[in-house]
């Protein structure tokens, strides 16, 4: 089931370049480490769950690539960004081929399958999951 998105058409053409330029840098930094890294954790500082979701990869000996925007208060913007973006409510966000797989608790929980490395192994994900 498609998340509710609202469509381009429904948006008044005098602020469509608004909305199109939200936050650009920052997702086209996520979208860029998303689409050209194996693994990938967006998170914020001071977030136990952003730590924990690093520490099981790093005792996984997965190597991954840690995007942090701020903590509590400050850059809560370009987080906003981030979580309407994929629609995941929490921090952290983990990304695996190019797939957001959930956070900490999907993290362990695929890691402990051994599903994250069945993941990794395949050659397109995204083809597989979409």
């Amino acid at each position: 089931m498609p998340r509710n998105i609202l469509d381009n058409d429904k948006i008044h053409s005098a602020i469509q370049q608004t909305v199109t330029d939200n936050q650009r840098e920052v997702m086209k930094e996520v979208i860029e480490a998303v689409e050209n890294q194996d693994i990938v954790v967006v998170g914020m500082a001071g977030n136990p769950h952003a730590g924990a979701a690093r520490k099981a990869l790093e005792a996984a000996g997965l190597p991954f690539t840690y995007l942090q925007y701020g903590g509590y208060i400050s850059q809560w913007r370009k987080r906003n960004a981030i979580k309407m973006w994929t629609g995941w409510p929490t921090f952290p966000m983990v990304f695996v081929k190019g797939c957001l797989v959930g956070g900490a608790t999907e993290a362990q929980a695929l890691i402990s399958s051994r599903e994250l490395q069945n993941l990794l192994d395949q050659k397109d994900l995204q083809a597989k999951t979409g």
